[in-house]
């Protein structure tokens, strides 16, 4: 599973010219998984993200976690995070899992992602999803589970 968390003042995502889901400051979070990846990852990998201390105290100082904060989670699925470039001009993306799989494991995520308390917001899996967001810092990290 990897995940790129951008924290975010505000973030939308839009199908079709409609929106889908909206969030304030908080993190979008780009979610991909790969053919070999179990559910038993995302715990930890939710775990990781809420709690990261990647927002500012009042003293300006990366101490304080999206949990601190009470922030919200808008979570896409984005399975060219599997892109392989190595050869060639076109991504080849078979270590990507298959749509089913995909589903299956993005589904959970986000279930888990709710239960936190935290306020959580998706795209469409498999749709051409707009997403549009400003970048606070810009913090950008990536994890990989």
């Amino acid at each position: 599973m990897r995940l790129v968390l951008q924290r975010v003042l505000h973030a939308k995502v839009e199908v079709e010219g409609k929106n889908v889901g909206q969030i304030g400051p908080g993190l979008l979070v780009l979610v991909g998984f790969t053919g070999t990846d179990t559910a038993d990852l995302i715990p930890t990998a939710i775990s990781k993200l809420t709690q990261l201390r990647i927002f500012a105290d009042e003293a300006g100082k990366l101490n304080l976690s999206l949990l601190d904060t009470g922030g919200s989670l808008l979570v896409i699925s984005q399975f060219t995070l599997y892109a392989n470039c190595s050869r060639g001009r076109r991504p080849d993306f078979t270590h990507a899992a298959e749509p089913g799989k995909a589903l299956e494991l993005y589904n959970e995520f986000v279930r888990q992602c709710r239960l936190t308390g935290l306020p959580v917001e998706t795209g469409i899996f498999a749709a051409d999803m707009q997403v549009s967001l400003l970048n606070d810092g810009p913090i950008t990290i990536n994890l990989e589970y």
